[in-house]
């Protein structure tokens, strides 16, 4: 048996490179190495010079040019229908919030009405309506109310009520 050869036992340590790896292919350790090419080319002088020991030679003048022209209507067809696209996708997620929005007002809408009879019994807002319209009389009263003289006679009474327990303590 040979070293480039496959053995019977299942194995080929002997045929891996530098690098440690195996090759992909028996064929591939029998290859010319200077056909081999596993990276980029430094330049264009290069690429020329792998393509003479291929043993063809391509312009490569004005191939590239003709193989790759796409037509510009196709091109803002394209674009276009992307962006038809798009705007369809925009439109349905614009539906979905607007439906979760409603969703969520309407939740809440519930649940103060719920907190309003949870707090105040039967007819909350009949009750709310009754209380602030206590409020607005009692504060109109007080405004009438001729605080300076009510203030001026209640001080002594508030001031003795204080000494007395004071007094007592």
């Amino acid at each position: 048996m040979f070293k480039d050869e496959l053995g019977d036992i299942g194995t080929n340590r002997d045929m891996r490179d530098d690098a440690g790896s195996a090759p992909a292919a028996f064929q591939e350790t029998n290859a010319n190495p200077d056909l081999i090419r596993r990276e980029g080319f430094a330049s264009e002088a290069d690429y020329r010079a792998y393509l003479a020991t291929l043993g063809g030679h391509v312009p490569a003048e004005g191939l590239s040019e003709d193989a790759l022209r796409v037509s510009d209507d196709y091109a803002l067809e394209s674009r276009l229908r992307d962006l038809r696209e798009e705007l369809e996708n925009l439109r349905a997620r614009l539906h979905v919030i607007q439906r979760q929005a409603a969703t969520v007002v309407v939740q809440n809408v519930r649940w103060a009405d719920a907190s309003a009879h949870a707090q105040l019994g039967t007819q909350p807002w009949l009750k709310l309506a009754g209380a602030m319209a206590a409020t607005f009389v009692v504060t109109r009263a007080i405004r009438q109310l001729p605080l300076g003289a009510v203030t001026t006679t209640a001080m002594p009474l508030v001031v003795a009520a204080m000494n007395r327990k004071f007094a007592r303590s």
